[in-house]
């Protein structure tokens, strides 16, 4: 599979699993959350690498932690343009930012593993 399906995958998957745990985070239909996907690789692939190279000085200060700031950041942009999905704010897209990390180096560790 490809590189951006697996982003795809995972943060669909980080969102749904996390409105079940989080439950400030609101989900209204199966399509929102589709396209929450969407407009979010769409932020990640456009804007994530402008505000990273931005944010360069504050993230070699804090030895890159603070590009989990920045992905908190593009959830939140990307929860401004759809409409049937709320995040709940900056705490739960932090959140969410984390674990879309984590569930990014599952898929690419067991896409290695299948190879």
């Amino acid at each position: 599979m490809t590189k951006l399906f697996m982003k795809y995958i995972s943060i669909i998957l980080t969102i749904y699993l996390l409105s079940f745990v989080v439950h400030t985070i609101e989900i209204d239909s199966t399509s929102a959350l589709l396209i929450m996907g969407l407009v979010l690789l769409v932020v990640n692939l456009i804007l994530k690498p402008i505000l990273l190279l931005i944010t360069l000085p504050v993230s070699l200060l804090t030895l890159g932690l603070f590009s989990f700031i920045v992905n908190a950041w593009t959830i939140m942009i990307a929860d401004h343009f759809v409409t049937d999905i709320s995040m709940g704010g900056f705490l739960n897209s932090l959140l969410a930012a984390f674990i879309i990390v984590i569930f990014n180096r599952l898929f690419k560790d067991m896409n290695k593993v299948s190879r």
